[in-house]
């Protein structure tokens, strides 16, 4: 059973980086899981970081429900649902080093991407290929943000449109992602997610959400791309060196 501080900071933790993601459209859920994984197993922390971002994207899909682009979406969700089914077929459970070095290295392989090489999520084709791999690197690291933000840099999308879609399609990610580690939970008799802690996390989300939405509209495009970058670089930096201590214990 949870400890009461640590219930309370989980909460706040869920409101930081609901903040960041309603934010930035990426940065907060990695933030989160990094600090989930530090504080339960890996199935736990992947079911409970999956409910409270599917909260903090659904709602701010709802927000800037005007400027999604449902062909991307429902795209996403084609080549998602492939990647499930693969990873169903070996009952696949990253350990927690491999999961915080994956989540570290994530946005230095996003950003080590040419440019000119960069997948366009509006070419055909692009957003299912784009569904596989995030979701595949999502059951392993618990988020995708990064690498999905890739696919979006050439879109020509306004950043109102870029964090409508990924927020979107990030439900459906989340949605995946918490009924297959919640299945594996469920035939579990050592993990288990406290219902006090879930339900403070999914509150916790859409309040989150709701601050950042002035932030949001009060940034410039340049700025939104800039300070994204600068953010999960930080972050990376810092979950790469922890998996890689836990590697070598």
């Amino acid at each position: 059973m949870l400890s009461l501080p640590l219930v309370a900071g989980i909460g706040l933790t869920a409101l930081v980086t609901s903040f960041l993601s309603g934010l930035f459209g990426m940065a907060g859920g990695m933030v989160l899981m990094g600090i989930l994984l530090m504080l339960l197993p890996v199935s736990s922390a992947m079911l409970l970081h999956g409910i409270t971002q599917m909260t903090s994207n659904g709602w701010r899909a709802w927000l800037w429900r005007r400027h999604v682009e449902w062909r991307i979406v429902a795209k996403f969700f084609l080549g998602g649902a492939v990647a499930v089914g693969l990873f169903a077929l070996v009952g696949y459970v990253p350990d927690k080093a491999v999961s915080l070095i994956v989540l570290g290295l994530s946005p230095y392989v996003a950003f080590a991407v040419p440019e000119r090489w960069a997948p366009n999520v509006v070419r055909r084709g692009h957003a299912t290929l784009a569904g596989m791999l995030c979701m595949g690197i999502q059951l392993i690291a618990g988020i995708s943000g990064p690498l999905l933000d890739v696919f979006f840099v050439k879109s020509g999308l306004t950043r109102q449109s870029i964090v409508a879609t990924k927020a979107t399609v990030q439900v459906f990610g989340h949605l995946f992602k918490v009924v297959y580690f919640g299945s594996i939970i469920a035939g579990s008799t050592s993990e288990s997610v406290e219902v006090v802690a879930t339900l403070l996390s999914i509150a916790m989300a859409v309040v989150g959400t709701n601050l950042s939405r002035r932030v949001l509209d009060a940034m410039t495009d340049t700025q939104f791309r800039a300070w994204s970058q600068r953010v999960v670089m930080l972050t990376g930096g810092v979950y790469l060196g922890q998996g890689m201590m836990l590697l070598v214990r």
